[in-house]
């Protein structure tokens, strides 16, 4: 569990220094249909709005967006902090 959330910190460090968490679910997808990336992973933020409601609602906005851009999800990871849910990291790989 501990090497778990020390990848997802890494993984979230590098990813900010990007400016990956800046950008919509529909803009990654967008960006990574277009490189013809195999796969991306995202971070969907949880933090703001309400987190039970507001979460499934990002998911659901990221899902669609690379579900129509021919991606499908092969993980969804949460990122908890102090026992609070922050987000999720979302593994999207395109469709053979």
């Amino acid at each position: 569990m501990k090497k778990i959330a020390l990848l997802a910190l890494l993984l979230a460090s590098q990813m900010a220094s990007a400016g990956i968490f800046s950008k919509s679910p529909a803009k990654s997808a967008e960006e990574a249909a277009a490189a013809a990336m195999p796969a991306v992973t995202i971070f969907v933020d949880a933090t703001w709005g309400f987190r039970k409601q507001g979460a499934a609602n990002g998911l659901s906005e990221a899902h669609a967006a690379f579900y129509a851009r021919g991606y499908h999800v092969v993980s969804v990871e949460p990122y908890i902090e102090n026992a609070d849910l922050v987000g999720f990291f979302v593994t999207y790989e395109r469709n053979r």
